[in-house]
């Protein structure tokens, strides 16, 4: 009668995981494994580190470096949420030159940038020199006003909370 009862749940055990293994197989895939990108969406046209240090003293733009990982969820968020945003395309397309450093295949450069945490945002002047970071995920509605903040050389003058004051004046 035991084995019975333990052949039984054997059973039961495997029908529900034939069953999850069903539903799962139905499921879309996840948004950060999808590559197809319509051929005229905009997007923002992204650098290799060096490429894009050079690229901003060459053009005399400042560089905008977002670090990000593979497995850190926020930063797979500000890929689909901030870094699609048309305003925010647009913008770091005219104004900025784009990095994008993968910081568990870049050690010495996540170091170097003393990155503790992801994701995280570095501002650089066209001469190559470190402005500031911004930590976290930040979303279009912030990350536009920041960017302005920094293109427009704002930094230097007022803090980020005057400078938002002054804008919605």
């Amino acid at each position: 009668m035991k084995l019975r009862s333990v052949f039984g749940i054997l059973i039961t055990l495997l029908l529900i995981g034939a069953n999850i293994q069903t539903v799962r197989a139905d499921d879309p895939p996840p948004a950060d494994k999808v590559t197809a990108v319509a051929p005229d969406s905009p997007a923002i046209r992204w650098y290799a580190y060096q490429e894009g240090i050079d690229r901003g003293k060459h053009e005399k733009k400042k560089v905008f470096i977002n670090f990000y990982a593979d497995w850190c969820r926020y930063c797979k968020v500000m890929e689909q949420k901030t870094f699609k945003d048309d305003g925010v395309i647009a913008y770091l397309n005219d104004n900025f030159i784009s990095v994008r450093v993968n910081s568990d295949k870049n050690k010495k450069l996540a170091a170097d940038y003393n990155i503790t945490g992801l994701p995280l945002s570095w501002f650089v002047s066209e001469a190559g020199e470190n402005i500031g970071s911004q930590p976290g995920y930040i979303p279009p509605n912030m990350l536009l006003p920041l960017l302005k903040y920094i293109h427009t050389d704002s930094y230097k003058t007022m803090n980020f909370k005057k400078f938002m004051e002054n804008e919605k004046a």
